[in-house]
Parts: structure tokens; C-alpha cells; sequence
């Protein structure tokens, strides 16, 4: 049976490697700034990382990022102050294809909505067809699409921003 909580500070450096472990893929930008910046900002209380755990063991989490320790871009689409943002998405390869991922995607849209936030944002590459899925089935609506050839090397360069609204 999985279960779900918010992360303990103790376990990021294992979430930093379950991440390193299963999320890198030709759809996913990657980098080493970029994950060790989102996972400073679980460290200073700017975002919560949720875990699904199959007894004792993390097998997929998921960051929330408050709004406005969300990336500057989003800005064009909502005030920052009355969103959150969620980042890394990822379940071990073990256990794809059960689900878990859109239940950490719910878990994260109801912390949102417990912190006030009136939406919750989240991005993909357009191809990735399994981030595709899971989105929608955690109501996820797409936003907007664009070229985005310094974040995206492969297929049609474009990221794909969604929101769920409440």
C-alpha cells in the first residue's frame, strides 16, 4: 500500500537522489543548480516536498514551491502571491504506471489550497505524454505553449504551462 506525507528535512539528500535516480529523461531539464536550488527552498521553508512511500521506503515525490519563490515567468499568467508552483515530479521506475504521481499531484494541489493559494501551476515539455496524463488526471488545464529551445533540446522545443484554479 502507498502512503503520503510531507518529507522530513532528513530525507531530502534521498529525494535529491531518487530524483537524480529516475527523473532524468530526454523531456526533463535536468540541472545541478536547478535541483539543488528547488531543494534549498524545501530547506528554508519556500516549498515542501510530499513523498509516497511503499512501507518505509520513498518511492516517488513531488515539490510545491510557494508563489513567490515560483519562477518569474509565471508572473505573466497570475499574481505570484496567490499561487503555488510544483517542480520536480518523480516516481521510481519500479513503480511507474500505479498512479502515484497524480496522487502527489493532489496531494500538492490540496497543501496549495490548505496555504490559501487560489491556483496551482506546474509545466511539461508538449510530448511528454506520461507528464500529459498524470496533469489531466489531477485536473491540470493547459495555460499556454511556447518555444522554449533554452530549457528544451529535444522534439518541438516546447514547454506547455498548466493550472489547476480554485
Amino acid at each position: 500500500m502507498i502512503t503520503y506525507r510531507k518529507a522530513k528535512l532528513s530525507e531530502l539528500s534521498n529525494l535529491k537522489s531518487l530524483l537524480w535516480k529516475h527523473g532524468p529523461n530526454e523531456w526533463n531539464c535536468l540541472t545541478p543548480d536547478g535541483v539543488d536550488d528547488e531543494f534549498a527552498l524545501v530547506e528554508c521553508a519556500s516549498a515542501e516536498a510530499m513523498v509516497a512511500l511503499e512501507a518505509d521506503e520513498v518511492v516517488g515525490m513531488a515539490v510545491l514551491i510557494d508563489g513567490t519563490s515560483s519562477p518569474d515567468y509565471l508572473t505573466k499568467y497570475a499574481d505570484l502571491e496567490h499561487i503555488s508552483f510544483i517542480g520536480d515530479v518523480v516516481v521510481s521506475a519500479e513503480h511507474n504506471g500505479k498512479g502515484i504521481a497524480t496522487q502527489l499531484l493532489n496531494h500538492c494541489i490540496e497543501l496549495a489550497k490548505d496555504k490559501g493559494a487560489k491556483a496551482v501551476f506546474i509545466e511539461r515539455h508538449e510530448e511528454n505524454l506520461a507528464s500529459a496524463g498524470m496533469m489531466k488526471k489531477a485536473g491540470f488545464l493547459v495555460v499556454d505553449t511556447f518555444h522554449d529551445p533554452q530549457k528544451r533540446s529535444a522534439g518541438s522545443q516546447n514547454s506547455v504551462i498548466l493550472a489547476v484554479h480554485f
